[in-house]
């Protein structure tokens, strides 16, 4: 595979802060010494990296997380001849202090060894860089960036006590399912609740049992079941129950019903006929 590296432009919810995604591979690429005002934080998927950070040198391997903290100065380059692979993204540190105390987190080690997180971390940038949808941006990347540093900084965990767990998910629920074509996003959601964004996904991730991007894309299958049994053509569907495309109407079209939507168009007429 020759050196490549796509950027991706994720935002946090509509009208939110801009979050920059990066996948790349590189065979002989070696970064010049650098920082970053944000949290570089990536996952290695292929290969062997080598980092010059904090006076020494640090090694990452297939299921690493690696953590760069703003303002440290580092490089990156392969660690052997078949060279690396690996996504990262690059957040703001306000996004590692929501759910935590004790002020920005500080990683001790470089380099994590956490499967788990991990392939959940690869899981969402895999789908938010092909389809940047902004609620599901901000319901993912946030409550795994929280995790990450309740689990391996030296943050502590906040109280996850919230009483009306189940009215604030109700509340977000209908108001998810009333603006399904321009959701609002998270944030405010919370700021009108009284809450900050990681109790308010906290509440609705126990009561409805998934995040509210994976709520409202199952409410928007169901319109499109009933648009799709009217006749109209999944390309015309996408649009009209909020989907970005045609092609992310079929990705959770599949997930929940288990076939395409141009499939189960078809079927229905036929069985109609």
């Amino acid at each position: 595979m020759r050196e490549q590296a796509r950027w991706t432009r994720a935002r946090l919810g509509r009208c939110g802060p801009p979050l920059d995604l990066l996948t790349a591979h590189f065979d002989r690429h070696v970064y010049a010494p650098h920082a970053h005002d944000e949290f570089t934080i990536g996952v290695t998927v292929g290969g062997s990296e080598v980092i010059a950070y904090r006076g020494g040198r640090i090694h990452s391997y297939p299921g690493s997380i690696v953590v760069l903290e703003p303002g440290e100065m580092h490089t990156g380059g392969p660690a052997a001849s078949e060279g690396y692979a690996y996504q990262a993204l690059y957040t703001e540190p306000s996004l590692l202090t929501d759910g935590t105390l004790g002020g920005l987190p500080h990683f001790r080690d470089a380099v994590l060894h956490d499967p788990e997180l991990a392939t959940a971390l690869r899981r969402a940038h895999t789908d938010i860089s092909s389809c940047p949808d902004p609620l599901e941006a901000e319901s993912r990347l946030p409550w795994l960036l929280t995790a990450l540093a309740r689990r391996h900084s030296t943050a502590r965990a906040s109280d996850d006590t919230l009483p009306g767990a189940d009215h604030i998910a109700r509340s977000v629920r209908d108001r998810l399912a009333d603006e399904l074509l321009d959701p609002p996003s998270l944030a405010a959601l919370a700021t009108d609740l009284g809450l900050s964004r990681y109790q308010l996904l906290r509440a609705f991730r126990t009561t409805m049992g998934v995040p509210p991007y994976a709520w409202l894309a199952q409410h928007r299958v169901v319109r499109a079941r009933g648009l799709l049994e009217s006749g109209l053509r999944p390309a015309e569907v996408a649009g009209l129950v909020g989907f970005a495309d045609q092609a992310h109407l079929t990705r959770w079209f599949r997930r929940v019903l288990g076939v395409t939507p141009a499939a189960y168009r078809n079927s229905v007429q036929d069985t109609a006929g």
